[in-house]
């Protein structure tokens, strides 16, 4: 058995100066009543009177209850484990035109929508998730919350923009979600196929801010084994789709998380599946501090009830 506040635990040393106390009190009492009192009294003085057993009860109990408040005060920890609060998890999901590309089926934006949608439905009831988007800039598109239903809608809204791609400012947007709600676990996935080239805050800040937090962030670069043709420039030369994977693995090795890079619709499937088993949901023991109080609050009760019903003194 282990205690989550042991340092009231000392507590107990003042016990038996209480014990030592009280029955000292009562011997003085006992030789004062003996040199004062005439033969009848002396006899009954032999045999402990109502009134004194009346206060060896009361005094019996209420050690009792000193004794279960010092154990609710340092909360015995009993070796029954049982699931923590749930975890934080928020999604940052790039939107921008480059999502828009058929190298997935049917496209990149959709085919992250569908493994998003998965490894929602996998988190435990008790998990918080929330979507940040970001493309020229980073925006909430739902807010962190157990609801998977309000979560899976929302994320079923997404579509792709036509803007660049605010690494930085995504990051940072899905950090400030992350902490909006107290958690010890606190997770962001963090998935993008394109290069930092818009925002106001950089990705090394972002960063920063995410190590300040002690977020861990996994981050995930979407791209494919052969180039993808997004487009073509005024001259007819076509634009390829591209991402930074060395600034996803500098997000990742700085949070402690990992980097993956999906290929294909079936890798990144795998890569949230993955993800989903990564979450560490550490078990607690279990805290015996209520049934204490419970117990205390029992011995009051039955406190009062020997003062005023059973042993009632009658002035």
């Amino acid at each position: 058995m282990n205690f989550a506040n042991p340092s009231y635990l000392i507590l107990f040393a003042l016990l038996p100066l209480i014990y030592y106390v009280y029955v000292s009190g009562q011997r003085k009492k006992h030789m004062s009543a003996i040199k004062f009192s005439n033969l009848s009294l002396i006899r009954r003085s032999v045999k402990p009177s109502v009134s004194v057993k009346r206060n060896r009860i009361i005094f019996a109990v209420e050690f009792m209850i000193l004794i279960s408040l010092i154990f609710a005060l340092s909360d015995p920890q009993i070796e029954l484990m049982h699931k923590g609060e749930g975890v934080n998890v928020v999604l940052a999901l790039d939107v921008s035109g480059s999502m828009s590309a058929t190298d997935y089926q049917p496209t990149r934006m959709e085919a992250s929508k569908v493994s998003a949608r998965t490894f929602i439905e996998s988190l435990e009831t008790n998990d918080r998730a929330g979507i940040v988007i970001f493309s020229e800039g980073a925006t909430t598109q739902s807010f962190l919350t157990p609801s998977r239903e309000r979560t899976l809608t929302n994320l079923d809204a997404i579509s792709v923009s036509q803007g660049r791609t605010a690494i930085g400012d995504g990051l940072a947007l899905a950090v400030d979600m992350v902490t909006s709600v107290p958690s010890k676990k606190k997770v962001v996935i963090f998935l993008s196929d394109g290069v930092n080239n818009a925002g106001v805050i950089t990705p090394l800040e972002a960063i920063g801010f995410a190590k300040e937090q002690d977020i861990q962030v996994y981050t995930v670069g979407m791209g494919s084994n052969e180039q993808v043709i997004l487009g073509y420039d005024w001259f007819g030369r076509p634009q390829y789709a591209e991402f930074d994977e060395a600034t996803l693995k500098q997000i990742a090795e700085a949070t402690g998380g990992d980097y993956f890079k999906s290929v294909d619709t079936e890798t990144l499937n795998d890569i949230y599946k993955t993800l989903s088993e990564k979450i560490e949901r550490k078990e607690e023991p279990t805290s015996t501090m209520i049934w204490f109080i419970i117990l205390s609050f029992a011995l009051m009760v039955c406190d009062l009830y020997i003062r005023q019903v059973k042993y009632r003194v009658v002035s």
